[in-house]
């Protein structure tokens, strides 16, 4: 254990997202009570930017900083990065903070990016050759704009060496969990996540809710009467594509082609996607046998819903219950 308090380093810039930055402050100040209950040190904690002061996170909150002259690095053990959700914007507008990171990231034992902040780690020149994670809804722009990454679209974070990334926005809260464990071993990183109230690793990967928030995203209104239709039907076994175009008053190829081209997705995968949301609300609100669930939803069997389960969550029914159960 070490001597002396682990100095962690907090990028601001303009318009970077609050969660992706307090997130995982939070996670390195609650382990350096749990730390100091135990007698040893924890972590200082600094946020700083290129010209210190008052920096203006996206959600409209004013961050005070310390100017990164300021800093000295020898004594600097972390350097995270967070996200900006207009990431394309920030990065236009940290040419500076960028070069700061390339210069300067190999100074510290390990580097680590929350959500979108991989894209300055990208562009600083850290992630050639590497494998890594940011928001699902930003791995096919990383994967464009930096074909030598490995792209891992599922990952909540991916450890390479001394450089980490991590996915969307909470996913900080896990990776920060994931490097106090490496510091200060399982008993503080799991006493930091019951105070926090989450996981220490969370089940499945990221992909485990984007896919659905995607396609609930991407709904309109031209099919919203049909969308609360289908969820009051997910039961029925005359539940196919002809029934659906009839009741938008549609030829069944018309109606394939127009709900494909609005919502992305074909109409029998958002059947599909209907019965896992129901699936999903039924097992962690009631103590409804899971065979009996999976009949109630349309998928006829517990071993049809298993298997929607494991494509869409990577996770199992009865272990989605075990972990989501009110």
């Amino acid at each position: 254990m070490p001597t002396r308090p682990r100095t962690v380093l907090f990028l601001a810039y303009p318009q970077v997202g609050l969660l992706d930055l307090t997130g995982a402050q939070t996670v390195f100040w609650a382990a350096t009570k749990a730390m100091h209950e135990r007698g040893l040190p924890g972590y200082e904690r600094l946020t700083v930017s290129l010209a210190g002061g008052l920096v203006g996170t996206a959600e409209g909150l004013m961050v005070d900083t310390q100017p990164l002259a300021e800093v000295q690095l020898a004594q600097v053990d972390t350097l995270i990065v967070p996200g900006a959700p207009e990431i394309e914007r920030a990065v236009a507008e940290s040419a500076e903070l960028i070069a700061w990171i390339a210069s300067n990231a190999r100074r510290v034992r390990r580097t680590a990016s929350v959500c979108s902040g991989t894209f300055l780690l990208a562009h600083a020149g850290l992630l050639e050759g590497k494998r890594a994670a940011t928001h699902w809804a930003m791995c096919d722009m990383l994967k464009a704009r930096f074909p030598a990454i490995e792209v891992d679209n599922n990952a909540i974070f991916i450890e390479q060496g001394a450089v980490w990334t991590s996915a969307g926005v909470s996913a900080g809260i896990d990776l920060a969990l994931a490097l106090v464990e490496a510091d200060c071993g399982r008993e503080v990183a799991m006493q930091v996540a019951r105070e926090l109230v989450v996981f220490l690793k969370r089940p499945g990967g990221q992909a485990q809710f984007s896919e659905l928030l995607q396609a609930q995203a991407k709904d309109i209104s031209t099919f919203d009467e049909l969308h609360r239709w289908l969820g009051d039907h997910l039961s029925s076994p005359e539940l196919n594509i002809e029934t659906m175009a009839e009741r938008c008053h549609m030829s069944p190829r018309h109606f394939s082609r127009l709900y494909k081209q609005k919502t992305g997705r074909t109409p029998a995968k958002a059947v599909e996607i209907f019965r896992l949301e129901a699936a999903r609300r039924l097992l962690e609100d009631s103590t409804r046998n899971i065979d009996v669930i999976a009949r109630q939803c349309g998928f006829g069997d517990e071993e049809r819903m298993r298997a929607t389960f494991q494509r869409h969550l990577a996770i199992s029914p009865r272990d989605y219950r075990r972990r989501f159960s009110r």
